[in-house]
């Protein structure tokens, strides 16, 4: 859920608008591939509903990642235009928020505004991201409790001020996407 908290934080309720004039919601059912390591894609998805495993063929199709609700995939690939590292694939019938890659390029081309939010929230979840990972691997064992240091679960403050906007916005998206 954290990875929609800092989109939907750092853009605006025009940019939301957008995403639901151009953007479609989609039914993944159990078993099926959304994204497949190595293949190209066509959008950025948000997860509505659902849960999806995310394995990668180099640790022999082990299991690094499980998504929910909230999270958005396909967002690596869409900013540096490589095909994905990993395979997503859906756990049980599950709903996703698909934005058309070719629409989300040309809107960020012709609206820096919308291209400055929408590439801070990206920079600050792949930040959190890679945090997490440090931390997964051990790099900061042995570290004492310490006031002044972040740690894997928390999120940055400068985050927090938006935090309300993020789950008020994400929340008339998904009641939006969910009656239709």
């Amino acid at each position: 859920m954290r990875k929609v908290l800092f989109l939907f934080g750092q853009i605006s309720d025009q940019d939301i608008e957008w995403m639901l004039q151009v953007g479609r919601k989609e039914t993944v059912p159990r078993g099926q591939v959304l994204i497949r390591e190595g293949h190209a894609f066509d959008a950025v998805y948000i997860v509505l509903d659902g849960a999806f495993s995310v394995t990668v063929s180099a640790l022999e199709d082990r299991e690094v990642n499980r998504l929910g609700c909230g999270e958005v995939v396909g967002e690596m690939s869409f900013v540096d235009a490589r095909p994905p590292s990993a395979t997503v694939k859906a756990l049980e019938n599950s709903t996703v928020f698909a934005i058309p890659r070719s629409h989300l390029a040309e809107r960020l081309e012709q609206d820096m505004a919308c291209a400055a939010r929408f590439y801070r929230a990206i920079c600050l979840f792949l930040s959190d991201r890679l945090r997490s990972s440090v931390a997964l691997m051990g790099y900061d064992s042995g570290q004492e409790l310490d006031a002044d240091v972040e740690y894997q679960d928390e999120l940055n403050p400068g985050v927090l001020d938006n935090i309300h906007l993020a789950g008020s916005r994400f929340d008339t998206l998904l009641k939006h996407l969910m009656s239709s």
